[in-house]
C-alpha cells in the first residue's frame, strides 16, 4: 500500500489544517489507518487511529477535543481534522496502514508509511 499524504502547511495558533492521505490500493478500506507526528528533536509518537469501518476510534490525550480522524473508503482516504492548533503540535504528520483492521496506537503494528508531511504552527 502506497501512501500519499497532503495538507500540512504554516498556520497560526488556534488555526485549523486537514491532513489528508490516499492510495490507489483498492484493499484499503481492510486496513486500519493511523497518524503519527514527530515534533523537532522528538520522537515519533501516535495521534490517533480509525478501524476499517471507521466505528473504532482513539486519540492520544493532547489531541482529544482538537483533532477528528476520519475516513472515506470509497476515495481511499484518510484524514485528520486539526482544529485549535497550538505551538506543541509543530511536527511531521505520517499517516500509516495496519493489517489491525481496528487500528493501533502502536507504530510498530504498522507495515506501510506515507511519506510525511509539515504541520507548522506559528505566529
Amino acid at each position: 500500500v502506497q501512501l500519499q499524504a497532503s495538507g500540512g502547511g504554516l498556520v497560526q495558533p488556534g488555526g485549523s489544517l486537514r491532513l489528508s492521505c490516499t492510495t490507489s490500493d483498492r484493499t484499503f478500506y481492510t486496513y486500519g489507518m493511523g497518524w503519527f507526528r514527530r515534533p523537532p528533536g522528538e520522537e515519533r509518537a501516535f495521534v490517533a487511529t480509525i478501524g476499517w469501518d471507521g466505528r473504532y476510534i482513539e486519540y492520544t490525550e493532547s489531541v482529544k477535543g482538537r483533532f477528528t480522524i476520519s475516513r472515506d473508503n470509497a476515495k481511499n482516504t484518510v484524514y485528520l481534522q486539526m482544529n485549535t492548533l497550538k505551538p506543541e503540535d509543530t511536527a511531521v504528520y505520517y499517516c500509516a496502514a495496519t493489517t489491525l483492521s481496528l487500528g493501533s496506537h502502536n507504530d510498530m503494528e504498522y507495515n506501510h508509511w506515507g511519506q510525511g508531511t509539515q504541520v507548522t504552527v506559528s505566529s
